[in-house]
């Protein structure tokens, strides 16, 4: 075992072995290096191999892959809107509208509209929009493209001229208004 020696304090005893014993620090070492490689092991083998597939689909290859929807990109620049429909990377269509807010004040809150782009929505949306039919649960998208620093209700402002537009939905019989778009925000 390991000791270690005090001094003699001046008596003629026989001097105490100073050495550390290497061999249970040694042991413990290997047992912890042994542990730490089965762990490393054991956790690449539990991951799950998952996929987005839908279980009809698969093994159809590329032959089932429906063809890119159109999507609707809107811009917001410090002086105008653009608005630019998209069939996958293809531009099918610009348009800029110029950044002309209405601001409305109620009580203490602050609230800005933009009229003309809520046209201009509905407008592209009449000719372009591909999900009209009342039985399609579906609704087209768009895609709101704006700098970090735009304030919350101008952003509100832009959500809704994009959900100005609605159209039929047919819930079981009964025939309901929803937004002709569902909106979402690209990230940089």
């Amino acid at each position: 075992m390991a000791g270690v020696d005090v001094g003699s304090g001046g008596s003629r005893k026989r001097a105490t072995n100073s050495d550390i014993n290497m061999i249970p620090f040694i042991d413990l070492l290997f047992v912890t290096i042994a542990f730490l490689l089965i762990t490393a092991v054991w956790t690449t083998n539990s991951r799950l191999n998952t996929n987005a597939e839908v279980p009809a689909a698969a093994g159809c290859g590329e032959k089932c892959d429906p063809p890119p929807a159109k999507v609707l990109h809107v811009h917001v620049n410090e002086n105008d809107f653009l608005m630019v429909w998209k069939n996958g990377a293809t531009t099918l269509t610009e348009q800029r509208i110029p950044r002309k807010g209405l601001e409305t004040k109620s009580g203490s809150s602050t609230f800005v509209r933009y009229p003309d782009l809520a046209k201009a929505i509905e407008e592209e949306w009449n000719r372009m929009g591909e999900h009209r039919n009342a039985s399609d649960r579906m609704a087209d998208r768009a895609v709101v493209h704006t700098a970090d620093q735009l304030p919350f209700m101008e952003i509100a402002a832009v959500l809704d001229a994009i959900n100005s537009p609605k159209r039929d939905l047919n819930l079981g019989g009964v025939i309901s208004k929803m937004p002709a778009f569902a909106a979402t925000f690209s990230i940089r």
